[in-house]
């Protein structure tokens, strides 16, 4: 991802502040590339942070509203390639959506705020759209999600390089404590969810 981002970042010569919003809009890279955009750009993390949360949030109430009518009007086409694009699009919500389903606004929000290459608040929304999520379990899902993302990918893209260069550690020491910590952290978030809906029953 940090490959195509820099290539895109060269090809465009443009601001990285405006530069960061744009690759946050987009599917696939969302906030997560946006993140990284900005640290290669060297965006202080205080601007990067509202730029790339606000640019992948601004797609997703379209994607819930209008998505099954797109997809509709994209599969009349009847244009091979689109066609394909749209059976990647449903096939990528309906094996992603037994997970969130079961779970919910929580199932969603974990979805959303882990930063994966096939999860985000686009897949997110897509689900959402697709299995009719109400508005509001929608947006509190994404919002939460993408300041969880946003909290791994900040450590990633601002908080490794600054610890390393700071304090002279090797980087790969550096990932191996945070990637322990950050599943400790998700999976006592996990066991407690899972706990709870047992004592509700």
């Amino acid at each position: 991802m940090e490959s195509f981002i820099n290539m895109l970042n060269d090809t465009l010569h443009m601001n990285g502040q405006l530069f960061c919003f744009l690759v946050s809009l987009f599917p696939i890279l969302e906030l997560r590339g946006g993140l990284i955009a900005a640290a290669l750009c060297k965006v202080p993390l205080w601007q990067a942070l509202p730029i790339c949360i606000i640019g992948n949030f601004l797609p997703i109430p379209f994607v819930v509203l209008f998505i099954e009518k797109l997809l509709k009007f994209l599969r009349k086409t009847k244009l091979s390639p689109v066609v394909k694009f749209v059976d990647f699009l449903e096939n990528k919500a309906n094996t992603s959506a037994p997970k969130i389903m079961k779970y919910k606004t929580f199932g969603l929000t974990v979805f959303i705020g882990i930063p994966l290459p096939v999860t985000g608040a686009w897949t997110g929304g897509l689900v959402a759209g697709l299995f009719n999520f109400s508005l509001k379990q929608t947006f509190i899902a994404t919002i939460l999600g993408l300041c969880m993302s946003a909290t791994i990918m900040t450590i990633i893209t601002y908080g490794i390089p600054w610890i390393v260069t700071t304090f002279n550690i090797p980087s790969s020491v550096v990932v191996a404590a945070l990637c322990g910590i950050v599943a400790v952290v998700i999976g006592i978030f996990v066991v407690r969810h899972i706990l709870k809906k047992k004592k509700a029953k």
